[in-house]
C-alpha cells in the first residue's frame, strides 16, 4: 500500500482495527517519507537478498524493503497490528509476517528456512528499551547475515560506534567492535515519528566481520571482564573488575602490569586489543 506516510491515512487505518499506542512496548511509527528509502537503501535491500525486519509495525518500512529485496520477512510481537499489517502489505507478495519476539525467536532456522540461496541482512525501527539486548543477540548468535541496520536512540547510536579506548565509549562498544564494524548513517529527529517520542533517533549499520579482529581463549570470559570494566566506570580497571568479578585484588594488579598498563587505568582508555591482552592475562592467571 502506498501513502502510508500520510498521518490522516494512518489513522484511518489504525482506527478501523481500533489500535492504540503501547507505551510499554515503546510504540512510535515513521511517517517522515525521507527516511524508510534511506534505511533500506543503506540497509542492503536490494537483488539476491532476503531481509529480516524487527519490529513492522503498520508496515511503513517493510514496503520500502519490499520494493527493493527479493523476500521480507517480518517478525511483530503486537499481534494486534497482524490485521493492520495484513491491509497494508496486501500488495506484496513477496513479505511474509510472523507473530514473534526477536529475542525468542528461532533466527537460525527463519533464516535456513526463509531465505536459502539469499544473502541475508536484517532492519529494524529497535523500540528504546530493548536496543542494547537485540543488538547483542543478532552478533553474539552468529547468525548468517551480512548487516544489521537498526534505528536507534541518538545516545545509544553514540555509545554503539565509539571507538574502544576513548571516554565516549562503554561495554557494548567493545562487543559491537569484537563482531562487526558499526557505521554511523544518518540522524533522524523526533518529529519524524507518531507519535513523537522524547529524544531524536540515528540509524546505525553494523557490518558483520568474519572473524573478530582480536583473539581470546575464552570468550565467556573475555566479555565478562568487558562488563565487570563498565559496572563502576568511574573507578580504576582493577578496583571495578575486581570488586564486580569477586576477583582477589593483587591477581588483577598483576594482570594490569603484565598487560603493560598502569595501576590506575580506567577501562575507557584500552583499545579492544588491549581489554583482550589484559583479559588473556587474567584468565591465565586465576587458573594458576
Amino acid at each position: 500500500m502506498e501513502g502510508l506516510y500520510d498521518v490522516k491515512k494512518i489513522r484511518e487505518i489504525l482506527g478501523r482495527h481500533d489500535f492504540s499506542f503501547s507505551k510499554k512496548l515503546g510504540q512510535n511509527f515513521l511517517t517522515d517519507p525521507s527516511v524508510c528509502p534511506r534505511i533500506a537503501e543503506m540497509g542492503n535491500a536490494k537483488k539476491g537478498f532476503g531481509i529480516i525486519e524487527i519490529g513492522a509495525g503498520i508496515g511503513v518500512l517493510t514496503n520500502e524493503l519490499a520494493k527493493r529485496a527479493d523476500k521480507v520477512c517480518a517478525l511483530e510481537v503486537d499481534e494486534r497490528l497482524l490485521p493492520v499489517l495484513a491491509e497494508t502489505l496486501a500488495d506484496r507478495d513477496n513479505v511474509k509476517v510472523l507473530r514473534g519476539d526477536v529475542m525468542k525467536a528461532d533466527l537460525h532456522s527463519l533464516i535456513k528456512d526463509e531465505f536459502e540461496g539469499l544473502e541475508v541482512a536484517v532492519c529494524a525501527n529497535l523500540p528504546y528499551y530493548i536496543t542494547s539486548p537485540v543488538i547483542m543477540r543478532l552478533l553474539e548468535d552468529r547468525l548468517r547475515i551480512v548487516s544489521a541496520t537498526v534505528m536507534v536512540q541518538k545516545e545509544a547510536g553514540d555509545r554503539l560506534c565509539a571507538q574502544t579506548g576513548t571516554r565516549e565509549c562503554g561495554a557494548v562498544s567493545y562487543a559491537v567492535r569484537y563482531f562487526s564494524e558499526p557505521k554511523r548513517l544518518f540522524n533522524v529527529s523526533r518529529g519524524c515519528f507518531m507519535p513523537s517520542p522524547n529524544v531524536d533517533s540515528c540509524v546505525v549499520r553494523f557490518d558483520i566481520l568474519p572473524q573478530p579482529p582480536v583473539k581470546v581463549s575464552d570468550e565467556k570470559f573475555f566479555f565478562s571482564v568487558v562488563k565487570a570494566a563498565f559496572q563502576q566506570r568511574r573507578k580504576t580497571l582493577c578496583n571495578s573488575v575486581s570488586s564486580a568479578l569477586g576477583m582477589d585484588k593483587r591477581i588483577v594488579e598483576q594482570a594490569v602490569s603484565a598487560a603493560g598498563l598502569s595501576p590506575s587505568v580506567r577501562p575507557e582508555a584500552l583499545t579492544l586489543e588491549k581489554m583482550a591482552e589484559f583479559a588473556e592475562v587474567l584468565n591465565k592467571s586465576e587458573k594458576l
